[in-house]
């Protein structure tokens, strides 16, 4: 497929204090768009200035939902280089979400050199800045014009970057985290493992309900036996049990994060102790109790790893390592960022460089 470019005539200004860019309020001058019609399959591929699309009130995507997307992001090493850090599994997982949201497949090797096209295009916006990065926000929406509740026959996908200051701006703190027993996020046989804007959705109501007693994230328990851990707000979740470092097995009904798949890697090769088992909350509690309970911490693209200092079940509140980020915590979190600014080895070729 040709990628068409159409260059914007009127840049914007670039932020000049990289220090308090926040996430996800900036945006580059480009996209890239794509568009899927059932007598063409993907076609019209090109990279434009950005801005607004039209879309019918009708459109598939704003009344049943069928949506899917990725998070990813770009960093600048000390050279002055630009790197991405697996986007390959990225696309991969893409293509796994839209096959459970009937959403037809795409070329991923094709999609990941439009997305190197639209990074070196708008490469001046990758922040220069230590820790922070251009977050890259790929997404496919039902566009058809139709109430019907039925998978939509036209679609489009884009892909919008925006430059993202340093997570921590003071240090890793470690966070306080709030064991949801009410509500449900996912259960296996749904959507949990795809990454779509219901399961974002669903998981608000127990986030506010958290917020309230001053938590920050929720950890989610299995939607059936309200028993087993599963995965901490957007994240992943790791624990340090004795020796072991355990997280939540895949079943369908979480996401197969790219972070937590690196973080397994990386702590393989180190020769730790690691399994992805059923992990119950009772479990938790009584390592807690018994002073077993070492580290917990989550993964994800965003914050890459945060400790959790504290985790509350009930009436029962956990303190973890004296809520402080815990050695393999630590450890684990200079090994990602080192590889993904370039400044220490990449001895797994994990990092992909934009040329």
């Amino acid at each position: 497929m040709e990628l068409k470019i159409k260059l914007s005539s009127q840049l914007k200004d670039k932020p000049v204090d990289e220090n308090n860019l926040g996430f996800g309020k900036i945006f580059t001058d480009h996209m890239f768009t794509m568009d899927y019609t059932i007598e063409e399959g993907w076609h019209n591929a090109q990279i434009v200035p950005f801005g607004p699309i039209e879309l019918n009130p009708s459109a598939t995507c704003l009344h049943y939902g069928q949506e899917v997307f990725e998070g990813m992001k770009a960093y600048r090493t000390e050279s002055g280089d630009i790197k991405l850090f697996r986007p390959e599994e990225n696309f991969k997982r893409l293509n796994i979400s839209c096959d459970r949201l009937c959403i037809p497949l795409f070329d991923e090797e094709f999609l990941l050199k439009a997305l190197v096209e639209l990074v070196k295009i708008d490469a001046d916006w990758v922040p220069h800045t230590d820790g922070a990065s251009l977050y890259i926000r790929p997404f496919i929406i039902g566009t058809e014009d139709s109430l019907g509740a039925h998978a939509s026959h036209k679609y489009k996908f884009i892909i919008i970057m925006s430059p993202s200051g340093a997570y921590y701006a003071s240090g890793i703190n470690p966070v306080k985290i709030y064991v949801e027993t009410n509500y449900v996020r996912a259960v296996i046989g749904g959507t949990g493992f795809a990454k779509t804007g219901g399961n974002y959705a669903a998981s608000l109501k127990a986030q506010d309900v958290a917020a309230e007693q001053g938590y920050s994230q929720v950890l989610w328990l299995d939607g059936v036996e309200r028993k087993y851990v599963e995965e901490v707000g957007a994240m992943n979740v790791f624990f340090v049990i004795g020796d072991e470092v355990v997280t939540p097995k895949l079943q369908g009904s979480i996401l197969a994060g790219i972070t937590r798949k690196s973080a397994i890697e990386i702590l393989k090769s180190w020769g730790l102790n690691v399994n992805e088992r059923k992990l119950s909350i009772d479990e938790i509690v009584e390592a807690s109790k018994n002073g077993t309970l070492k580290e917990a911490f989550g993964t994800g693209t965003a914050a890459v790893i945060s400790p959790i200092g504290e985790l509350k079940y009930g009436d029962y509140i956990m303190n973890i390592n004296d809520g402080k980020i815990g050695e393999i915590s630590q450890k684990l979190y200079d090994t990602l960022t080192g590889i993904q600014w370039g400044k220490i080895e990449d001895k797994f070729n994990w990092v992909y460089d934009v040329k």
